[in-house]
């Protein structure tokens, strides 16, 4: 789950990192109202979406003055706001934050995310703050240093000295990267977060730190424990097939490919994708339907696929472990005919009662088409939604 920068600058003044004074705008005589309670002769206006490249994108600007706030939110909000992270499609801007302006002196990078291959949490930090991460990486992956904290045993003092250093930093500002790190330690290990990402930490020309963006992202499967952090979810940055998905307990992720897929289990549904990429077309979407997949959650799923304009074929491919396939059948068949399907369908049946599976699909009479291995599969969802997806 994410959230909007504001709310994680409010998260993190929670925890003690110090972030400009701000305050939240929907309209511009708020940002206007907004600005003339700020100090300072400059303030920035920000547009608050789930996504990052805001500032290329004409989303994040300067105003020397409260009128001028006004008239730069006018041109803000209501923008459809296009960067690489929000695909061509763009993100409407509702909403913009008005923030203190800050005397920088440097720009550095700073993130806190999960290690799955350490088993521990990971400190990111590079003194190109400002830019993508990724593009740092590719560019200059020696900027970029990389330190493992176990969790049970917390960042010492040594790791925060590593990191100083690599930054630049003298002792003075070491002092004052502690409590900083500490900090956005704490507020990982206890919201329950996948990623705490400061870009850029900037270091003012009187020498404090501050987190000038600042993007939190949380595990949506330690969500039952934070209800605090559930408040703070925009069902309006969120795909509506991905939020539907949830209502009616399916893991979905939207894709941007024009085959559709129902799968049921993680594993075999990230196979599905990779088959189909193999043979040469693009997955509209990731849906795990679970293990115990029945009649009403093909029924779920198929609508839930057809949502997306892009789907030419559904490519449909189940295990028969706890669920027998002849069950499934029944039930893609009567989903189709319900639904009155007209895109192709592509159904792989094994396991659990799958031979009587493919005969009730084949004695259907719809436009569906048995196969039995995983690349017959592939081949045939990609010739059905017309070839490559690419």
């Amino acid at each position: 789950m994410n959230v909007h920068e504001y709310q994680a600058k409010a998260l993190l003044r929670e925890y003690g990192v110090p972030v400009p004074a701000g305050a939240l705008a929907t309209t511009p005589a708020e940002a206007e109202d907004a600005a003339r309670g700020l100090a300072g002769d400059v303030v920035v206006v920000k547009a608050q979406v789930h996504a990052g490249g805001r500032g290329k994108a004409g989303g994040i600007k300067l105003a020397k003055s409260a009128n001028e706030a006004k008239h730069v939110a006018s041109e803000i909000l209501g923008m459809t706001l296009r960067s690489h992270q929000t695909g061509p499609e763009g993100k409407v801007v509702r909403k913009v934050y008005v923030e203190a302006g800050s005397e920088i002196e440097s720009e550095l990078y700073l993130a806190v995310v999960l290690d799955r291959s350490t088993e521990k949490l990971a400190i990111i930090a590079s003194t190109e703050g400002g830019m993508d991460i990724e593009e740092v990486a590719e560019r200059s992956p020696e900027k970029i240093l990389t330190v493992p904290v176990d969790p049970n045993v917390g960042l010492a003092a040594y790791q925060v000295r590593q990191i100083g250093f690599s930054l630049g930093f003298d002792m003075d500002r070491i002092a004052k990267l502690d409590p900083f790190l500490q900090a956005l330690m704490r507020l990982f290990v206890e919201k329950d977060a996948s990623l705490v990402e400061i870009n850029p930490l900037v270091v003012t020309k009187s020498g404090d730190l501050i987190a000038l963006d600042a993007k939190l992202n949380f595990d949506d499967n330690a969500l039952y424990r934070h209800p605090e952090v559930v408040e703070l979810r925009d069902p309006e940055e969120e795909d509506p097939r991905e939020r539907e998905a949830r209502e009616i307990d399916l893991a979905y992720v939207g894709l941007d490919g024009n085959i559709g897929c129902m799968v049921n289990g993680a594993g075999l549904a990230m196979a599905t994708l990779d088959v189909i990429n193999v043979c040469g077309g693009n997955p509209a979407n990731f849906l795990d339907a679970g293990g115990g997949a029945d009649k009403d959650k093909v029924r779920d799923a198929f609508k839930l696929i057809l949502l997306d304009p892009k789907v030419k074929a559904i490519l449909v491919n189940i295990f028969g472990g706890i669920v027998r396939c002849d069950l499934i059948a029944e039930g893609v068949v009567a989903a189709a005919s319900e639904l009155g399907l007209e895109v192709p369908l592509v159904v792989r049946l094994q396991g659990n009662s799958a031979a009587e599976g493919r005969a009730i699909l084949a004695d259907s009479g719809l436009n569906i088409t048995p196969v039995e291995t995983l690349r017959e599969a592939g081949e045939a969802a990609v010739a059905a939604a017309g070839g490559t997806g690419r």
